[in-house]
């Protein structure tokens, strides 16, 4: 939350630690870490929740000081990459449920602009994964409400 006169942000919030060897108390060796992956991958499972999942539910504080590979990384290895990146799928169903809104409240002007932020967002995205071969030069979002 942003301070009260001053509207900055401010250096507050937990940091990763510095130090980059395995803590001792981490009962799962590499192997093992990859195959935990492996399964939530197949569970459905987005990268972002499958390290949550693995810092939560399995005592992973960091997968890449342990397999020295991002949850990335290792899925493209294995070839279980979802289609779209993860941030654009998150953006398209915002702007889904935002789109879904404006069809009951079609004069809701603070919603239609929050709309165009996140299209703004969403083909801004699109243009640096396209550059990048993430996805392919002719892909285009289509956010059409059912």
């Amino acid at each position: 939350m942003a301070r009260m006169y001053s509207r900055k942000k401010g250096k507050h919030g937990s940091k990763r630690p510095i130090k980059k060897a395995i803590p001792g108390w981490v009962r799962y060796d590499a192997k093992e870490t990859e195959a935990l992956i492996v399964k939530l991958a197949k569970q459905g499972l987005s990268t972002s929740l499958i390290g949550i999942t693995l810092r939560d539910s399995y005592g992973v504080p960091d997968v890449e000081t342990i397999t020295k590979k991002k949850i990335g990384k290792i899925l493209e290895e294995l070839g279980l990459v979802q289609q779209l990146p993860e941030d654009i799928q998150n953006l398209i169903k915002k702007a889904l449920a935002v789109k879904k809104h404006m069809q009951t409240h079609k004069k809701d002007m603070h919603s239609k602009r929050g709309l165009q932020v996140i299209e703004a967002k969403i083909s801004r995205l699109a243009r640096y994964y396209k550059r990048t071969g993430k996805l392919p030069a002719k892909w285009k979002a289509e956010i059409e409400v059912v």
